[in-house]
């Protein structure tokens, strides 16, 4: 059989097991024990457990369960509540007001959390509601929401950039210091939206709450201290040297249990449900992260990666033309796919196309992640929308549509990275330095 035949089957049988409800994981496995049955000489059964115990036991891998549960300690405090009443004195006077809560709330618990969803919920708990009672319309503070909330995945740490590290077997450390500057641009850019958008509608802003003198807003911003302290201790240990990425989400874990002390949240029932919820999301990703190294290691046998790779190369795409037809190819996957899914089905099959390209593979991780944001606010499996129509039950057309402009805001921000790679490239090179 060619190489296109045996990718069709493989791909029919990856839709048709997805299809009839097995879960992620198991799909990927099962699909690489087909193809290494039907296509190779290597017995599947034994290259199945060394592939999979291999991927399961990577130290680089500690890190992820750590960052998942420091964000579902802090989901269950009142840091959400905190942050809106430290951070709505200094947003009164921009044009837009409070809706920049949304943009700047997500970005600084995108810091602490790690997670595109988290981040989502979490802050919107605090916002929509505070924002619909003072009169703001629905569709822009939806909108911005689901916007804003990808920047869980951009602004470091970031699960999905661990997870691709270890795929591409990149420095974790490197990609969260690169996401730093791109998240900002991009925090900068919904920011300016927002502004743009009160522009055209003034009418559509409520007025101004009471007036603060300066004095009174420092004392407002009292209750940001825990979270900015929080984020200085994950990210300066890292950064500083003093801790790898694995050693920093432990005091990320620990300062989270002492702010949920300090704020009286951490009571047993906390506890045991941020533990149980942080296990089954860490088991959901491992499970697909060992599906997707055995899937691989059987495409590698049957040589489908190094084939399409040949076969990309022959095609003499230029740089921008290979990274615009991975981006439309990103967003369709990401209409069926997760995020994580769709990184670790693809590293293996796009990364030698992209080296022999010549990119570089931590500018690409930044790529990768914004390009999986536009793919967490795409119906039908747009995450953030999941997340926003369990909190508003509003339809998931609507939230799509009210979230249309920070999709292209998205679009903007590649293209911004891709003109000015300095961008992406500047902090690592400092670190490096």
């Amino acid at each position: 059989m060619n190489d296109l035949a045996i990718t069709g089957l493989l791909i029919a049988a990856l839709f048709l097991i997805l299809g009839s409800g097995v879960w992620i994981g198991l799909t990927l496995s099962g699909v690489a024990w087909i193809g290494m049955q039907l296509f190779s000489s290597r017995p599947a059964g034994d290259a199945m457990a060394v592939t999979i115990w291999g991927s399961s036991s990577s130290w680089t891998l500690t890190a992820l369960p750590l960052f998942v549960w420091m964000g579902e300690i802090l989901f269950r405090t009142r840091l959400s509540q905190d942050m809106f009443r430290g951070l709505a004195p200094w947003m009164q006077g921009l044009p837009g007001r409070l809706l920049h809560v949304n943009v700047v709330g997500c970005a600084i618990f995108a810091a602490v959390s790690g997670s595109s969803a988290a981040t989502c919920a979490t802050i919107g708990k605090m916002s929509l509601p505070e924002l619909k009672k003072r009169g703001y319309p629905d569709g822009i503070s939806i909108g911005s929401l689901a916007g804003a909330g990808t920047l869980g995945l951009l602004i470091p740490p970031s699960i999905i950039m661990i997870v691709y590290g270890v795929s591409a077997e990149v420095s974790i450390a490197q990609l969260f210091i690169a996401g730093v500057l791109p998240g900002v641009m991009l925090a900068l850019l919904f920011s300016g939206y927002l502004m743009f958008w009160a522009w055209r509608n003034p009418q559509q802003v409520p007025p101004a709450d009471a007036r603060m003198s300066f004095g009174q807003k420092l004392v407002e911003s009292r209750h940001l201290i825990p979270v900015v302290l929080l984020i200085a201790a994950v990210l300066g240990s890292i950064y500083s040297g003093l801790a790898t990425a694995t050693e920093a989400a432990a005091v990320g874990v620990l300062g989270s249990l002492v702010i949920s002390a300090a704020q009286g949240s951490l009571t047993w029932p906390t506890f045991r449900d941020s533990l149980l919820g942080g296990t089954r999301l860490f088991c959901m990703i491992a499970l697909i992260l060992a599906g997707a190294a055995f899937l691989t290691l059987s495409m590698g046998y049957i040589g489908l990666p190094r084939h399409l790779a040949e076969w990309i190369g022959s095609l003499g795409l230029a740089q921008w033309q290979l990274l615009l037809v991975l981006m439309v190819f990103y967003i369709v996957l990401g209409c069926f796919l997760d995020g994580i899914s769709m990184v670790v089905l693809t590293m293996g099959v796009i990364l030698p196309t992209v080296q022999k390209a010549g990119i570089d593979l931590v500018w690409f991780g930044i790529f990768i992640v914004l390009v999986v944001e536009m793919a967490q606010i795409t119906p039908p499996v747009g995450f953030n929308l999941f997340v926003l129509q369990g909190m508003t039950k509003r339809e998931i057309g609507w939230i799509a549509k009210v979230t249309l402009p920070f999709f292209f805001l998205m679009i903007a921000a590649v293209a911004l990275i891709w003109f000015v790679p300095g961008i992406v490239s500047f902090l690592p090179q400092q670190m490096k330095g």
